[in-house]
């Protein structure tokens, strides 16, 4: 496995694998990697010639500078992991190699950016749409792999990737959950152990929901789900949203679309914590 830390490095590198006619796929992450990123990568190496991964933090998504400040980096565990699921390829670049000046790019996903995350942190996918192009035409991706935790986000990628024609598959992932229900996420080793405990209420309220539609309207399900959070101590519902799959906006019966999905985004003491749940596709 080779770590590379500036594009010209990687471009020259995966000059040399395209030569050899391999496929060529990437896997972004912002680092502090987990079981999660680990199932990305190994679908990624089963399905293509060459898998890099990127390791950035990257700033201009952020829009709590304390949130940029504390994220966990911890890029010596991260190396371990790849190398042990078979990455070819770790691009960890500077901020500086990233944004060797300031990007002032504008784009404009509406109306799948003014929900949710859009609407909770402006300028958020702003960044994501920076951040990933850029790694795009870095890497030259033919596929690119994405989790399905970050239900919105992965929409704006697809609808980013038509809007500047680029030449890549995006393939969405499942999420991965701990064994107790919890999805994974770096933003987890933020949590103390109480915290921990409490978030499970996440995940457990979203699957019983699942029972709940089965009998209930929509309306009465995403009043369930509220009613579940709000009433737990150490919670802070942000939103939680019951939203036509393809376009993100919400719906107000479950007969308004072929493909429901519910998603969450909520404080478990300081830390922000988003889910979601697929109801019909």
């Amino acid at each position: 496995m080779r770590v590379v830390t500036t594009i010209a490095e990687l471009k020259a590198l995966l000059d040399t694998y395209r030569k050899e006619g391999k496929m060529i796929a990437l896997v972004p992450t912002m680092g502090a990697l987990h079981a999660g990123h680990a199932s990305l990568v190994k679908r990624s190496v089963a399905e293509n010639g060459v898998t890099v991964v990127s390791v950035f933090v990257n700033p201009t998504q952020f829009n709590d500078k304390n949130d940029l400040k504390n994220y966990p980096r911890t890029l010596d565990a991260d190396c371990r992991l790849l190398e042990e699921v078979g990455a070819d390829v770790v691009f960890a670049p500077a901020v500086d190699e990233m944004y060797p000046e300031e990007d002032t790019r504008s784009f404009s996903f509406a109306p799948l950016d003014t929900v949710m995350e859009g609407a909770c942190r402006p300028g958020h996918f702003n960044g994501v749409a920076q951040i990933v192009s850029k790694l795009f035409y870095a890497v030259e991706p033919d596929r690119a792999y994405f989790g399905e935790k970050d239900f919105q986000q992965l929409a704006i990628i697809r609808e980013m990737v038509r809007q500047l024609a680029l030449p890549v598959e995006i393939v969405g992932c499942p999420i991965v959950r701990e064994n107790d229900g919890l999805a994974m996420s770096s933003r987890n080793t933020l949590l103390s152990a109480e915290e921990r405990e409490r978030a499970l209420t996440i995940s457990r309220t979203l699957f019983e929901s699942l029972e709940h539609a089965k009998s209930n309207d929509l309306a009465s399900t995403k009043a369930f789900v509220e009613n579940v959070i709000n009433s737990t101590e150490g919670l802070c519902l942000e939103y939680y949203q019951i939203v036509d799959g393809n376009t993100l906006q919400e719906i107000a019966e479950w007969g308004d679309s072929e493909y429901v999905v519910g998603c969450i985004a909520l404080f478990c003491g300081k830390i922000r914590l988003i889910d979601n749940i697929v109801y019909k596709k």
